[in-house]
């Protein structure tokens, strides 16, 4: 498949990586069972704000509705819109949100389509690194925000689960490329980078991480995890070598590592960032820098 940045190919993205919840699902998943502390992460982002009730809220890249439950309990008498660009992804949502508020839309963040200043929140979360013109889409997040509108954008570290890429670069080394280069997943919109990003559309910015990490007793939720970010990394392969090659090398690497220490610990980091050009944390201070 030759394709130059699969994360951010919208063919790739919606046609393979993220044509169903199947591979989100299995990932999602895997965090739920093998991290520790146990921590509900979409409950902790939503939490990050403090709510009214009656807000607008329009949550894009909504992937199958994750964050549906926590956000609909913050606004009993606000407005809910969600979406995604991935249609298959998008009629999941609406089976999740069954006959609550909630408004999915086929969305597409670099063209919302929506009047400016119509929402209170923007969500977007861990989807902007797939996106191919972040400048387009923090116009757009800006545009339909209100002058006190919220961003909030999870997104990892790009330290985040570092053994990881080091087991695949010795899969590689082992395959006999050494220096095949090894692009991260996340590395147009993170944590380190993402807030001099927003820092040019939004006046105000806070992050907040949250470190934890994997807990393997046995290989296969690490090979199910590896193979769910199959139409990601397969690309990157060298042409000679076959993702069943590639795994192969990297389950006996696993393996090898959990009879040795009795599991195999990948370190995370995730955390999420909360923009304003006049809200939320920021509202008083911004009031009397404008005064």
């Amino acid at each position: 498949m030759p394709i130059s940045n699969p994360h951010t190919d919208r063919e790739v993205l919606t046609k393979y990586a993220y044509a169903t919840d199947e591979h989100y699902s299995i990932r999602y998943r895997t965090h739920e069972l093998y991290s520790l502390p146990r921590i509900d992460f979409p409950r902790w982002v939503v939490e990050t704000l403090n709510w009214r009730g009656d807000e607008w809220v329009l949550d894009v890249g909504s992937g199958p509705g994750t964050y549906f439950e926590w956000v609909r309990q913050n606004i009993p008498t606000g407005r809910h819109y969600a979406g995604d660009l991935s249609w298959g992804m998008s009629s999941t949502a609406r089976e999740q949100a069954g006959t609550e508020a909630t408004h999915i839309l086929n969305l597409d963040v670099q063209h919302l389509p929506f009047p400016d200043h119509t929402f209170d929140v923007v969500m977007a979360n861990h989807m902007l690194h797939h996106v191919p013109d972040l400048d387009q889409a923090f116009n757009e997040i800006r545009r339909v925000l209100r002058p006190r509108g919220i961003l909030l954008a999870a997104t990892n570290s790009v330290h985040t689960m570092p053994e990881f890429e080091t087991l695949v670069r010795r899969a590689y080394t082992l395959l006999g490329y050494p220096k095949q280069d090894i692009p991260l997943v996340h590395h147009t919109f993170t944590l380190e980078n993402g807030i001099m990003r927003l820092a040019q559309y939004f006046r105000a910015i806070a992050r907040y991480d949250l470190p934890s990490a994997f807990h393997f007793p046995e290989v296969e939720p690490v090979l199910n995890y590896l193979n769910s970010g199959r139409p990601l990394r397969e690309p990157h392969l060298p042409m000679d070598v076959s993702w069943d090659e590639f795994m192969g090398v990297m389950e006996k690497q696993i393996a090898r590592l959990i009879n040795h220490f009795g599991e195999l610990q990948v370190h995370k980091l995730t955390g999420v960032m909360v923009a304003t050009n006049g809200g939320g944390f920021a509202e008083d201070y911004l009031e009397k820098l404008g005064s």
